[in-house]
């Protein structure tokens, strides 16, 4: 059972392999004597899942242990997005919530999210109780369940369905009149996901003209990944061109990661995107507060904050780390490079559905593709380009890599001069033009992630070609 990990977002397994029932069965168990030990049994905990491969067997599994331990269960009548699990914490002012999901993961994992009371991502202190939790039901193998039929009799069971209460909290954070007055034409991707019916409905009702494409229930999700990156949505590229339609939206498994698709069939990369939004809650929306971002998420947010008086945080990788910034800085926005956002009012956990409504908002109320507001933002601005680089190497290669990461302090970088070394989480590297590298291991998978961001495409490579053969990684 040691190999049950809480990374940046849960646990993930293979499912069969290391993700079966009985081992959700002590996942679950584990999280029931968490919410006990913290005395909030009472409060009861809702379950929400997405729609991979057994979903909702797992959910109905983790419901008996939950049940069986004496906590109300509030599970989800159909998939859930993790955004919308997260706001049922509130609405029934629940312990917290688990979620059956392996998110953007290929459709051969499986994972379980806990989210405390708070609504947001558990941090490691509470995700190290769990693990502790779990060490003391692997060693007893005492896990307590009860039949969902004998739960409900003892009111320890309910299904629930919060999809208007959900949809109405989002039109909260947007202005529908904006929409209404001009309402785009709009392609929609829930990449087979948790987030199928929710944009189509809440934008065909505030005028959109609307085409979904990938909107039904594949748990091998159509042979690719439930991502929304740039090389999975080709397909939404291709809708959008071919129906001459305004935008794109795409979100990834469980709908808390967004992709967009601008006018002319570009992707648009979520530090792009964030950008773009940030700059529409001050100037729009008329938001003042600081704005979080974590280490590897472009440093426009900060140009933009500090031109408009307002403050920076940076936070380690993780949505969890902005989740608790969020909460406990009063942040307007809080974003990552990999597709989570979320604003202020709202809760603490990234949300696709809403990023992909801001979206929208933004080029109704400009009349301007996406394209043309980063066009704007640039003259305000300056010009900004990132990309993040995925390599694999292999695992004999790993130790002399790190040893290098160690060791590599480099004076300059694309012939400008380094100003700080960062070595907080793998190395980040910043220019004293505001230009900066982060190499790190990933969190969730065998892989570095090489991160640059620069002042031109071509600055940008040659960074990257410097660190990719300092560190050995080509």
């Amino acid at each position: 059972m040691s190999a049950i990990k809480f990374g940046t977002d849960g646990w993930r397994a293979i499912i069969a392999r290391d993700f079966t029932f009985a081992n959700c069965r002590i996942v679950a168990q584990a999280i029931a004597s968490y919410i006990n030990g913290q005395n909030l049994g009472k409060k009861g905990l809702v379950i929400g899942y997405d729609n991979r491969f057994l979903s909702e067997e797992f959910a109905a599994d983790c419901a008996r242990v939950i049940a069986g331990n004496g906590i109300k269960v509030h599970l989800f009548k159909k998939a859930s997005p993790t955004p919308q699990t997260a706001f049922a914490i509130r609405a029934r002012d629940t312990a917290g919530a688990i979620m059956i999901t392996a998110s953007h993961n290929p459709p051969e994992y499986q994972g379980i999210k806990f989210i405390p009371w708070y609504a947001g991502p558990a941090l490691p202190e509470v995700t190290d109780v769990i693990e502790e939790a779990l060490e003391r039901v692997t060693a007893t193998g005492k896990v307590y369940e009860l039949d969902l039929a004998e739960a409900s009799r003892l009111h320890l069971y309910e299904e629930i369905d919060l999809e208007k209460e959900y949809s109405a909290a989002l039109l909260t954070l947007i202005n529908p009149d904006y929409i209404r007055k001009n309402p785009p034409k709009v392609v929609i991707d829930p990449m087979f996901g948790a987030g199928i019916g929710f944009l189509e409905r809440i934008l065909g009702e505030l005028g959109c003209e609307i085409r979904s494409i990938n909107s039904y229930r594949d748990p091998l999700f159509g042979g690719s990944l439930p991502e929304p990156t740039e090389s999975v949505l080709q397909d939404l590229k291709r809708t959008v061109l071919t129906y001459n339609a305004d935008i794109g939206l795409a979100m990834d498994g469980d709908a808390d990661r967004f992709g967009v698709i601008d006018r002319d069939g570009s992707f648009v990369s979520a530090n792009r995107f964030m950008s773009l939004l940030l700059h529409h809650l001050l100037t729009v929306h008329k938001f003042r507060g600081p704005v979080c971002r974590s280490l590897a998420t472009t440093h426009m947010l900060d140009r933009i904050a500090r031109k408009n008086g307002i403050e920076t945080i940076e936070t380690p990788v993780g949505f969890k780390y902005i989740g608790a910034a969020l909460r406990d800085n009063s942040c307007i926005m809080g974003g990552e490079e990999s597709g989570g956002v979320s604003i202020i009012g709202h809760v603490p956990e990234k949300d696709g559905i809403l990023a992909c409504l801001l979206a929208v908002e933004m080029i109704a109320y400009s009349g301007k593709t996406l394209a043309g507001l980063e066009e704007d933002l640039a003259a305000k601005y300056g010009p900004v380009i990132s990309q993040r680089l995925d390599i694999r190497v292999k695992a004999e290669d790993w130790p002399d890599i790190n040893d290098r990461m160690r060791e590599y302090s480099p004076i300059q970088l694309g012939g400008i001069r380094v100003e700080a070394l960062d070595r907080r989480e793998g190395l980040k590297i910043l220019l004293e033009d505001e230009s900066w590298a982060l190499i790190r291991v990933s969190g969730t998978e065998p892989l570095f992630r090489v991160y640059v961001e620069a002042c031109s495409e071509k600055q940008m490579a040659g960074i990257q070609k410097e660190v990719i053969e300092a560190l050995g990684l080509g």
